[in-house]
């Protein structure tokens, strides 16, 4: 697609002026015997924490001055690394005032080389906007369509307007206003759309978040825009700028790729390993304490619903035994229940009922972090009640979650446990997962499961 070409492009070039930029430099500063050896740590290097740093998509409107302190911050690391692992292998090196050379050629040459970069795309985006829709209504949509209409600087040119809360045949002049999601498509495919502005976080409402995750599977790029929106984002000089005084920064629609599921999937079994085996001997203990006080039947297997909608068995320790098959399937919550023997209670009190996922953790079941996985007959009754339930199922089951630390466990609200899961898939990153570990590992020390 146009849209995709258009973003390896501008990667591709800019990438490219950071390679040519260290080629040069390293064979000025380094001669012609050490610079096959700092050639690759020094190119490896700047490829990397550029692209950490969002250099590689810029914002509407790029400037390789702003850029500047970035580059050299980077520069000086990626040298000072470089220079270091080669005096740990070999016998050469650089001196100071050789190395603080290299560091300002860097960062010099590279912003010039982006310059240039920079100004042919701000050249192609005048004379080829691309055509765009607006998220929002009122006074504060109509004030951002008409800066995009009147300065074509930004390459984006505004077609219409999607409202989803507007009534029928609303209208905006000069632009249409479109509601339904159905319409939304057939304007992006009619029109060749390939950017998509909100006006405020599109995870706050549910219908935006729906909105905001359909044009992102079809490959929109998204930007936030408007009064105070640069609150909250990350800045840098990639990530964040203003758009004729509203501020702007960019918003990633898209869905979450496989990688980031592999990532996630090498953080679990590397978290997970270990844990099994330092939770070995309180496994052991668990079992027996369960055994000698509610007989046989230690693990309770339930089957719940995962990854794709689709059913798996769950594991825990059994706190209470179901009269039936009916009743563990459709009773909502056991807690107060008569029939828990005091070792059920502490289990549960503890969370220590739950270690058992581990192994489903490790089967690839679940994942460590994720939405709580419910069963089939909850499921189907909270999807057909609640809109945007179902789409917790888009990312793995997880032991603990982002509602979870919040609190929602037990009987608490489902509306706000779906949206809680639905703004941590949308969010997701490995960070993220770590701290929502981290948060509850302190809980349980608090004893504060359900």
């Amino acid at each position: 697609m146009a849209r995709h070409r258009r973003r390896i492009r501008g990667a591709a070039l800019l990438g490219g002026a950071d390679v040519g930029t260290c080629v040069v430099v390293v064979l000025v500063f380094a001669g012609l015997e050490t610079a096959p050896l700092l050639l690759g740590p020094v190119v490896c290097g700047t490829l990397a924490l550029n692209a950490r740093a969002g250099l590689y998509r810029p914002g509407l409107e790029a400037y390789a001055l702003e850029e500047l302190p970035t580059l050299l911050l980077r520069a000086a690391v990626v040298w000072c690394a470089a220079t270091g692992l080669l005096a740990s292998f070999f016998p050469v090196g650089l001196s100071l005032p050789t190395l603080a050379g290299a560091v300002v050629s860097t960062g010099v040459l590279a912003g010039t080389a982006r310059a240039v970069v920079h100004g042919s795309h701000r050249r192609r985006a005048r004379k080829r906007p691309r055509p765009t829709l607006v998220v929002g209504h009122g006074d504060a949509a109509g004030a951002v369509a008409a800066v995009l209409a009147e300065q074509p600087r930004y390459g984006l040119r505004p077609i219409g307007f999607v409202d989803p809360y507007a009534g029928d045949g609303a209208v905006v002049a000069p632009l249409p206003v479109i509601t339904a999601p159905e319409d939304v498509v057939r304007a992006v495919i009619q029109n060749e759309v390939q950017d998509v502005v909100f006006l405020r976080p599109p995870w706050e409402k549910a219908e935006e978040a729906v909105l905001a995750r359909l044009l992102g599977e079809r490959g929109l790029t998204g930007w936030l825009i408007g009064a105070g929106t640069a609150q909250g984002g990350r800045p840098g000089a990639a990530g964040s700028a203003h758009m004729w005084g509203f501020s702007c920064r960019r918003l990633d629609l898209e869905p979450a790729r496989l990688v980031s599921r592999r990532r996630k999937r090498l953080l679990d079994l590397l978290l997970v390993v270990p844990a099994l085996v330092v939770a070995a001997p309180l496994l052991i203990a668990c079992a027996l304490a369960v055994r000698l006080s509610d007989g046989p039947g230690v693990l309770f297997r339930q089957e719940r619903i995962g990854l794709g909608s689709r059913p798996f068995v769950l594991l825990k320790f059994r706190s209470l035994r179901p009269s039936d098959e009916w009743e563990s399937a459709t009773r909502w919550s056991v807690a107060g229940d008569e029939r828990m023997s005091r070792v059920g209670k502490v289990l549960r009190r503890t969370s220590l009922d739950e270690l058992p996922q581990l192994w489903n953790v490790l089967r690839g079941d679940m994942s460590l972090v994720g939405p709580r996985p419910e069963r089939l007959h909850f499921v189907e009754q909270f999807s057909r009640r609640l809109p945007g339930y179902a789409d917790r199922h888009r990312a793995p089951a997880g032991i603990t979650g982002l509602a979870q630390v919040h609190g929602l466990r037990g009987d608490t609200s489902i509306e706000d446990r779906a949206r809680l899961d639905n703004h941590y898939i949308d969010t997701w990153s490995l960070r993220q997962d770590l701290q929502i570990l981290c948060r509850t590992a302190a809980s349980a020390f608090r004893q504060e499961g359900a």
